[in-house]
């Protein structure tokens, strides 16, 4: 099979195989329908013949740690089973690759060489070189070059708090969702990131600077909670745990600093219909060159009544200057 038909192929059947896991989540209409299809998909690509060059140029590895944290037990199991398969054979390759490698270079090992002694004679004995060559699996080799910083973690810090441990998971679920919504270059960012230790630092910075989660800031808690897990304000969340919205920042950030696009055009709408319907309730006024300002001596006045006293009184009419804007009331 030629390498770029396996590789669309591979592809292929990861797409599909990922968006019945997604109908499957979602826990609407014939969710064990959807599973059993995703397990359908997942078991032809287990099947599927790969090499370490075709995972690599895919990336599909990399794609599929996302469905090993599936919710359905079943698919997160088959996933995980698909990349242990996956991994055994790079490790494999790699080893047989650098197995052939160590055989070539131990046919050089020994060389003839001329050595010459006092007495002038002359004989010819092999020195033997001994090289060291260290057989290192690609996963490995990879992880230490990509990876900088310490391993993930695979479960939760706690720090002996029930509610500030909630308020961590809720956050590292929040975290966890970006994996789903990007793609490209900012998801090869996103995969380096440990969402848990994100979530811990911003927790922890909360609590030294806003006190405990029901406490005196209980409403700061919860817009940022509420914002960070908004399905439709993806933008947030991924600014924070790629480092561009920092913990301290977010902590004074206002509730419309944090909303998204759609939210801010919805309390647009909402500001501009309050302001439209405040203007609206102005008493109306009209223009006349009956009053005479008494400041600048001009004829051009607005002008509007109002009943300010008893219903048997004549109405208070209040007059404004247009040209120097003085005010004045008279019975």
């Amino acid at each position: 099979m030629d390498s770029k038909v396996a590789e669309k192929d591979l592809l292929e059947l990861f797409e599909k195989a990922k968006r019945a896991a997604d109908k499957a989540a979602r826990d609407e209409g014939p969710v064990e329908a959807e599973e059993e299809r995703c397990l359908d998909v997942l078991k032809a690509l287990g099947a599927f013949p790969v090499t370490s060059a075709i995972l690599i140029n895919t990336q599909v590895g990399k794609r599929l740690r996302n469905l090993t944290k599936h919710p359905r037990e079943n698919i997160s199991s088959v996933s995980q089973d698909i990349l242990d398969d996956w991994k055994n054979v790079v490790k494999s390759e790699t080893t047989a690759s650098n197995g052939n490698k160590t055989s070539k270079c131990e046919d050089k090992q020994s060389k003839p060489v001329k050595v010459v002694s006092h007495s002038q004679n002359a004989e010819y004995v092999h020195v033997e070189k001994k090289l060291k060559m260290e057989a290192e699996p690609l996963g490995n080799k990879r992880a230490s070059s990509s990876s900088n910083g310490p391993p993930k973690l695979t479960s939760m810090i706690k720090c002996n708090d029930a509610k500030r441990d909630k308020f961590r998971e809720i956050l590292a679920e929040a975290f966890n969702k970006v994996y789903n919504e990007v793609e490209g270059e900012i998801l090869e960012r996103v995969n380096v990131i440990d969402p848990i230790r994100v979530a811990v630092s911003v927790e922890t910075l909360m609590f030294e600077k806003l006190g405990r989660f029901d406490g005196a800031q209980k409403n700061k808690y919860r817009s940022i909670m509420f914002n960070l897990k908004d399905g439709s304000n993806p933008d947030l969340r991924r600014r924070v745990l790629l480092g561009e919205v920092k913990p301290d920042r977010l902590i004074v950030m206002t509730a419309e600093e944090m909303a998204s696009d759609q939210r801010k055009r919805e309390n647009k709408q909402i500001k501009d219909k309050a302001l439209f319907e405040c203007e609206r309730g102005i008493n109306p006024k009209a223009t006349t060159d009956e009053f005479k300002c008494g400041k600048c001596g001009q004829r051009k006045c607005t002008y509007y009544q109002l009943q300010t006293r008893s219903a048997d009184e004549p109405m208070t009419t209040f007059v404004t200057c247009v040209n120097c804007n003085n005010h004045w009331k008279f019975c």
